[in-house]
């Protein structure tokens, strides 16, 4: 233990950056459990989609879309989300909404604006649309 303080008092930088690090990876395990939007991955998507009648909200560029997207999603536009301008969608509110993004990063705050808004039922997919091309998973362009 001596020899950890010495090291870390030694290299401060060093250690900052691992105590940086650390808290970024806690951060990333605790923050999807506070999150009132759900997580969702590529197997409860299409249960989502089938079973319940899901929508699909993607949130790629228009560019990413027009190469390939979920069959039956919908694109909404970057200045809407940013926005967070969701009146094309008020009719379903109470429907299950799937948010997609590239990589299931961005998707979780566009959804939290959603759930804010008063959607009910809003999930992320998990890693995206490249988890979902990872899978073999059909989409149409």
């Amino acid at each position: 233990m001596e020899q950890l303080v010495e090291f870390a008092s030694d290299n401060i930088i060093l250690a900052g950056v691992w105590v940086a690090l650390v808290i970024l990876l806690v951060f990333s395990f605790i923050s999807p459990l506070l999150s009132k939007s759900k997580r969702v991955d590529n197997h409860q998507a299409t249960l989502l989609m089938n079973k319940e009648d899901a929508i699909v909200f993607d949130i790629r560029p228009v560019a990413d879309f027009k190469k390939g997207h979920i069959i039956g999603s919908r694109q909404i536009k970057a200045q809407e989300v940013k926005e967070g301008n969701f009146i094309k969608l008020e009719k379903h509110k109470e429907q299950p909404i799937i948010v997609v993004c590239a990589m299931g990063n961005l998707a979780a705050g566009t959804a939290n604006k959603m759930v804010k808004q008063g959607f009910t039922n809003v999930n992320v997919l998990t890693g995206g649309m490249n988890a979902w091309q990872g899978a073999g998973l059909p989409v149409t362009k």
